[in-house]
């Protein structure tokens, strides 16, 4: 099972230097059953895509609590053993956890299939939805637009050997 963790730079800077994500358990994004149902698609590529979406909101939150973090959103794409990564049935389908697993210990980096980082140019988006995150969940539909504004961004693709550029 591919999951996809959120992280922050740092985050991803401590990864690489611990050799894994962790300390479990962790929070991470997958195909759930519950995802599945939500998003009505059989494909898995866009299923795929929208737990790695769910990661990148995810990411912004984490951005949002440190203020000198940098403002990219970063997901790891980790492939996890079927049954590693568990679902909590309790959460059903609810909006805000769709998708979301946990997994009870540290995933070894060597195990990422490849990490997911804004480009430069999304900073200015990601540092304005991090800022207006807070009123957003409060129900503000202008605060709500800029944080979809940083989802306007992809994510670029980059092999696990590339993490010291980026973090460097």
């Amino acid at each position: 099972m591919r999951v996809y963790v959120p992280l922050t730079l740092s985050g991803l800077a401590a990864a690489h230097g611990a050799g894994e994500v962790g300390p479990g358990p962790l929070t991470a994004y997958a195909v759930t059953p519950g995802l599945r149902e939500w998003y009505v698609s059989d494909d898995i590529e866009e299923l795929e895509y929208a737990a790695l979406n769910r990661a990148a909101a995810a990411s912004l939150r984490m951005i949002a609590g440190k203020p000198d973090e940098v403002r990219r959103r970063v997901v790891v794409a980790v492939d996890v053993p079927d049954g590693a990564a568990v679902a909590d049935p309790d959460q059903g389908l609810s909006a805000a956890s769709l998708g979301e697993v946990r997994i009870a210990a540290a995933l070894p980096l060597a195990k990422a299939a490849a990490v997911h980082v804004d480009a430069d140019d999304a900073e200015k988006d990601v540092a304005a939805a991090a800022a207006a995150l807070g009123a957003a969940d409060l129900g503000d539909d202008d605060a709500q637009f800029t944080v979809d504004g940083a989802g306007d961004h992809e994510l670029l693709w980059f092999g696990v050997q590339e993490i010291p550029q980026l973090i460097g």
